[in-house]
């Protein structure tokens, strides 16, 4: 199939599945005669599984490793397990700080209970008052 029905058929874009080319998720297709690019089922089931890991918000390091693994599949699964638990403490991680970012937007939203002109709204002082704070560093895997 070409590239355009494999986006269609894995429910993604062609500029994604270029980009994952790219980037080494997929790997090289055969070219027919007129240098359009063929792609076959195992292309299709790999498209599948890096969209699925991206639906989970894995990083592609994440994603490279666990196709690595599957790549050896007499290999045991603790590598595999591994990422996942990794992954799994990031989630956690940023829960935390959305957590946190919720109450800091629910404070700011307490400040202004009221209907009032603007230049006396509590949130927007609030905020100016922020700018004066430290801002906590954001915690990301993704690089």
């Amino acid at each position: 199939m070409k590239i355009g029905e494999l986006a269609q058929v894995a429910q993604t874009t062609v500029e994604t599945v270029r980009y994952y080319e790219k980037e080494g998720l997929l790997p090289a297709t055969a070219r027919t005669a007129g240098n359009f690019r063929v792609y076959g089922p195992a292309h299709l089931e790999r498209l599948r599984f890096i969209r699925n890991c991206r639906a989970l918000d894995m990083s592609h390091a994440e994603i490279h490793t666990l196709l690595h693994l599957a790549d050896q599949p007499a290999e045991g699964c603790g590598a595999i397990n591994t990422v996942f638990d990794q992954h799994m403490a990031h989630v956690d991680e940023r829960i935390r700080e959305l957590v946190s970012l919720k109450a800091q937007l629910a404070l700011l939203r307490q400040r202004c209970r009221t209907e009032q002109a603007v230049d006396a709204c509590g949130i927007l002082q609030g905020l100016a008052a922020m700018e004066t704070e430290a801002k906590p560093e954001r915690h990301t895997h993704l690089g």
